[in-house]
């Protein structure tokens, strides 16, 4: 287990997905004067294009946030800013207020994948868990912002997932970024009242079942387990999970994983130690910490196996800790679901 994480790759700045001033051609040259030359009007287009990269730079990361609170998965989060970039690009009607207008469009464009995913969900193997966000502990690290809200935690995310397509939006859109009800009546293309009535429904629902609140003893309890796990010792691990500790597992078939919730602190110690016993110590000493949606846990890059144990796949591991001991755990084992993570490939 080490303490640190390497941004990777993954890690690009805002702008390198974006069509900037940077990416333009370069400057045409005047053939009868022999000199490279501007026009006014092309100044004008380049000083625009720069400032509208700007503009949109500024306001990427609560784009980026408000998408991936939508559909709960970070690479459609990505498509869908990087697609309302481009209709912000063609846009020729003026646009009063730019914030409201491309958080609009990243609503609806976050509703039509959500509704476009339940197929996908439906013959997904075992249970679908929302993709992580995995940061190191540079606060400057870009994604740090896009999750930085106490609502982004992966145990809120993993809430909203029992929620409708039409109540997570309202949900998300008034009680999460304060839009009012006729703003999120647009999005939906529904009435104000009836946005409310959606948003009242998914309150009801997420209050049913809520997350924990979050703990202060988070880091220190999950650095506990890590090294307790590490240590192989199996009566620390049990001690320092809840009673009614759950574990749950995603990969759609690619990876060994509780396919179902394991709950107990007994049967989720004993389940961890199974997988440790076919993959060997990698699947404990592999472990690199790291902030999963801001609050600590672990990733691993995997191991090739040998004659003993079999080879074990990039993994991320997210916590949630009550009462000072660790009440969830969700061992997310599908490579598709990496994109915010070092692991991406």
């Amino acid at each position: 287990m080490t303490g640190g994480v390497n941004p990777g790759p993954c890690r690009a700045k805002w702008s390198q997905r974006l069509l900037i001033a940077s990416e333009l051609p370069e400057l045409p040259i005047d053939r009868e004067r022999n000199a490279t030359a501007l026009s006014a009007a092309e100044i004008v287009r380049r000083v625009t294009l720069a400032n509208v990269a700007d503009d949109f730079e500024a306001l990427r990361p609560q784009l980026l946030s408000v998408a991936y609170r939508l559909t709960g998965t970070f690479s459609d989060a990505e498509d869908i800013v990087q697609d309302a970039w481009l209709r912000w690009h063609t846009q020729d009607a003026p646009i009063h207020d730019l914030r409201a207008w491309l958080t609009t469009v990243v609503s609806r464009l976050g509703l039509d994948r959500l509704r476009s995913a339940a197929h996908r969900r439906e013959t997904y193997t075992g249970q679908w868990l929302p993709e992580p966000v995995v940061t190191g502990f540079d606060r400057a690290d870009p994604l740090s912002e896009v999750v930085s809200r106490e609502d982004a935690r992966f145990a809120a995310m993993v809430v909203l997932e029992r929620l409708r397509p039409d109540q997570r939006v309202a949900f998300v859109l008034h009680d999460g970024f304060a839009l009012s009800f006729a703003e999120v009546a647009e999005v939906l293309g529904t009435t104000e009242s009836a946005a409310r009535q959606l948003a009242s429904r998914a309150r009801k629902a997420v209050a049913a079942d809520p997350p924990p609140e979050p703990d202060p003893s988070h880091a220190e309890v999950v650095g506990l387990l890590m090294a307790a796990m590490a240590a192989g010792d199996l009566d620390a691990v049990v001690s320092l999970l809840h009673p009614d500790v759950t574990f749950a597992g995603d990969s759609n078939g690619k990876a060994p994983t509780a396919v179902q919730t394991i709950r107990g602190a007994q049967k989720v110690a004993r389940f961890i130690f199974g997988l440790a016993k076919r993959y060997g110590p990698a699947f404990f000493t592999a472990n690199q910490l790291a902030l999963v949606n801001g609050e600590l846990g672990a990733y691993t890059e995997g191991s090739p196996g040998d004659d003993e144990h079999r080879e074990m796949m990039p993994r991320i591991l997210a916590l949630s800790v009550r009462d000072g001991k660790v009440c969830a755990l969700w061992d997310i084992a599908n490579p598709d679901k990496f994109s915010g993570s070092p692991l991406r490939g």
